[in-house]
């Protein structure tokens, strides 16, 4: 194979990459929490629309530098939606075909998105079905798999090259608190959280890291138990993170805590922040704002101040037909009007009694504070 068209692959990425500015990161103080700024890592402003943009960027380039991918050669990829996009993107940069393997349940927004990159979606029935399928696809079409779930906590730099930690220290480096307290994130592969943990101990901050989990998703319970044989018979409601398996790239040792709100509550915040916004943000972003909002509370119990960062992962346009229709809600049993006026009174005002599950709050953070 000429090395001649891989040079000229990284070479595209490289220059893609150069092209795009950072990402915004915008504070929002909290009424409810005096002394504490809830900072907004705003990835939804990626060219291909959200924080997957910087996986699919790594896993390229790792599937370029170990020799993996060849010209004209299809590459496919399991996802449940907005990685999908970001590989569209950057395959169609590279000039190659690309078939993302999804549940018939993504949102035919995302759909479109893919296809508008020039991807093909491969739609199947069980979500726990998506690995197996992506392995066939790519093997009958002399492809290659790309299997984020394996290889995103690999693929990243996770001591800089300008990944999203090496990215939140430098934007906070003028802030009043500039080493946050708290930095948040909910676990798709595991792969952003695994690259927040390695970096904060890369670089001896005191910044704790927090995880976010969805209902339907082995996450939370394999942080606690540790046990790696942990399924479930169904995938999360909420696109682009939880999972029915334990991923290769969730890495529970680089967490300090974890956070598993239940699903509507994740929704209802979701629309909380999207009012204060002026603009929709996605389901994920409501379960790191929730996770978030746990870190605030352990923060002014113990009277600490200081900043917590968590991510927009991406734009609620993409759910516009789904999370963000109340009918479709109610009809996913997803929507309660007593539910929504708790949780959005509890980021309003930091209430402590809020009617919804956040399981082990911040447990293991307490015990090695």
């Amino acid at each position: 194979m000429s090395r001649g068209w891989e040079m000229e692959c990284v070479r595209r990425i490289e220059a893609d990459v150069q092209r795009s500015a950072d990402t915004h990161l915008v504070p929002m103080p909290w009424p409810g929490f005096p002394g504490i700024t809830l900072y907004l890592k705003d990835e939804s402003s990626h060219p291909s629309g959200s924080l997957k943009h910087r996986l699919a960027r790594s896993l390229f380039l790792y599937a370029l530098c170990n020799g993996w991918l060849r010209e004209g050669r299809p590459v496919v990829e399991a996802s449940s939606g907005s990685t999908a996009v970001s590989e569209a993107y950057f395959a169609r940069l590279l000039g190659l075909p690309f078939i993302a393997v999804m549940p018939a349940t993504v949102s035919v927004q995302k759909q479109r998105a893919i296809e508008f990159q020039g991807g093909r979606c491969h739609l199947v029935a069980d979500p726990t079905q998506v690995y197996a399928e992506a392995t066939r696809l790519a093997r009958e079409g002399g492809g290659h798999y790309m299997d984020q779930f394996t290889y995103a906590e690999r693929a990243t730099d996770w001591r800089g090259n300008n990944n999203i930690a090496e990215s939140i220290f430098s934007q906070m480096a003028r802030e009043p608190h500039p080493v946050p307290a708290w930095l948040v994130c909910s676990a798709g592969t595991g792969g952003t959280l695994a690259t927040l943990g390695r970096f904060v101990r890369y670089g001896r901050h005191a910044t704790r890291v927090c995880g976010g989990d969805a209902e339907h998703s082995v996450f939370f319970d394999h942080y606690l138990t540790r046990d790696p044989t942990l399924t479930l018979e169904r995938g999360s409601r909420i696109e682009g993170i939880g999972r029915p398996r334990v991923e290769a790239s969730f890495l529970p040792d680089v967490i300090d805590a974890m956070v598993k709100p239940v699903d509507a509550a994740s929704f209802a915040a979701m629309r909380w922040l999207s009012s204060r916004l002026g603009r929709a943000v996605g389901p994920s972003t409501g379960t790191n704002l929730l996770a978030a909002l746990a870190c605030a509370r352990e923060m002014r119990e113990r009277g600490v101040q200081g900043a917590i960062v968590t991510l927009l992962c991406d734009s609620g346009e993409r759910y516009r037909d789904t999370c963000h229709d109340l009918t479709w809600c109610q009809a996913q049993g997803m929507h309660d009007a007593a539910l929504e006026r708790a949780v959005h009174a509890s980021l309003d005002g930091g209430a402590e009694s809020p009617p919804w599950r956040l399981a082990g709050v911040l447990s293991a953070a307490r015990s090695s504070s």
